[in-house]
């Protein structure tokens, strides 16, 4: 599943589109993101936790989980990415 969504967005990046001549389309960056680092930081948390747990490190585990979960709030809340991005620039004094 993982290969497939590596594979798949690949082929997104390398087909060829037409942008503004103006500057970089950055539309569909964030979607592209989290399609596909979601499924890898899954797999990695799942492992790393299964590592904590069959070691018996139930404080390492929870502090993990917690972390993960933090983590795991910017990959699958929709438009996180976009509001925090826009935050930071309008911070800035970006437009």
């Amino acid at each position: 599943m993982i290969l497939k969504t590596v594979v798949d967005n690949v082929f997104d990046l390398t087909s060829p589109s037409t942008g503004p001549a103006t500057g970089i389309n950055t539309e569909g960056l964030a979607d592209f993101l989290r399609k596909f680092f979601a499924p890898l930081f899954l797999v990695i948390v799942s492992v790393v936790a299964l590592f904590f747990l069959f070691t018996r490190e139930i404080t390492r585990f929870v502090q993990f989980i917690i972390l993960a979960i933090a983590i795991g709030v910017i990959f699958y809340v929709p438009n996180i990415i976009e509001v925090t991005a826009r935050a930071i620039a309008g911070a800035l004094g970006i437009k």
